[in-house]
């Protein structure tokens, strides 16, 4: 356990600077982080959802050429940098996806988001059984239609899920339906929380870059890897200083019905505490977004964290979310070694005919639960 009375790691700064540091007293006078689609967007992504139907080719062949938008592009570059270089997210307002199929939907989503970010990230390797690259998920409560016990995930539940990080260095959720009631999404800086942490426990951060016992939730339910959940890395001639934070309770923890494996060593108390701190303190600088229906919301996956409250079903309503998994080439972050396998296992050899846009809600094979079985 560390000693509460060291103080920050040699090299690690007192307070960060940046627009990448902010929380819910400041950010609402600070960005505005909505953009609303005009008439003169949405008859664009029109014409580029029947320019790539026309050429007949699966959902993985949709990317800025296949879907082109000549004017709005711009705009979308802008948000990228927003997302990449200040204050780390944004919400675009105003997909008709109730004027469309499924499918035309995830067309226009997945291209409209190509323009943010354009290479998609694998959230499964396989589909009915052959290999494949799932890159859309559905988040969705399936409890009624899978037995809860072979669900390792809150995404596939209507319990609150706390704060926590992805995979992928942009995470993409199009909003295709919100809950009857509850089911806030919540963002947080974790820059900010790293700020408080550096002036109010410094011990906590030397914890937290110790390496961890981090569950990979592999078949054989044993495997593992040891790796810190905070990176940090100064200035250099060609990049600024940056924070990451990568975790996620249930590989500390389990859930549900995929329990951390016994064979993987126990979390200290001093690592407890520490993803406590974690979550209350994004609790506590937390911006609640007002997501709507039709709304695409990005979020920058190494500098926020993200959350969202529990919420109630109705037959005629229900929450429905659909998740990509991004990188902007361009504008990309570089990675501490350490997540540079992490996330090859995401982005490195996702073909365009391999990828699988699943029209409706499944479980992911790495969520899928082992108790019950």
């Amino acid at each position: 356990m560390t000693p509460p009375s060291l103080g920050l790691p040699p090299g690690f700064p007192q307070t960060l600077e940046s627009d990448l540091v902010w929380d819910n007293t400041d950010i609402e006078s600070r960005y505005n982080w909505t953009y609303v689609l005009t008439p003169a967007d949405l008859e664009e992504l029109e014409s580029a959802l029947e320019q790539f139907k026309s050429l007949g080719k699966p959902l993985g062949f949709v990317n800025q050429s296949t879907f082109p938008l000549p004017k709005l592009h711009a705009r979308l570059r802008e948000i990228s940098r927003e997302i990449h270089q200040t204050f780390g997210f944004k919400v675009i307002c105003g997909i008709p996806v109730d004027n469309h199929t499924r499918e035309e939907a995830l067309i226009i989503y997945a291209g409209l988001a190509s323009h943010v970010a354009s290479i998609r990230g694998r959230q499964d390797h396989q589909w009915n059984g052959k290999s494949a690259d799932v890159v859309l998920n559905h988040i969705k409560d399936l409890s009624d239609k899978v037995d809860a016990n072979k669900i390792g995930a809150p995404a596939y539940t209507t319990d609150k899920q706390v704060f926590h990080t992805d995979s992928g260095d942009v995470i993409a959720l199009l909003c295709l339906e919100t809950a009857a009631e509850g089911g806030q999404s919540k963002l947080s800086s974790s820059w900010r929380v790293y700020n408080h942490l550096a002036e109010h426990r410094p011990d906590l951060i030397r914890t937290l870059m110790e390496p961890w016992p981090t569950d990979l939730f592999d078949e054989k339910g044993a495997s593992y890897t040891n790796r810190p959940p905070l990176f940090h890395q100064p200035a250099t001639d060609t990049s600024p200083e940056r924070l990451i934070i990568q975790y996620a309770r249930r590989t500390f923890t389990g859930f549900h019905g995929l329990p951390r494996s016994p064979h993987i060593p126990p979390i200290t108390e001093a690592q407890a505490e520490a993803l406590d701190a974690l979550h209350f303190l994004a609790e506590k600088y937390a911006v609640p977004l007002d997501f709507q229906k039709g709304d695409i919301q990005f979020a920058n996956n190494l500098s926020i964290f993200h959350a969202r409250d529990g919420f109630r079903n109705t037959p005629e309503q229900q929450r429905h979310l659909v998740r990509l998994w991004l990188r902007d080439e361009e504008l990309a972050w570089k990675l501490p070694k350490e997540l540079k396998e992490r996330m090859a296992k995401v982005f490195e050899g996702v073909e365009e005919e391999q990828q699988v846009f699943p029209l409706e809600p499944f479980v992911r094979s790495s969520a899928a639960g082992t108790s019950g079985k």
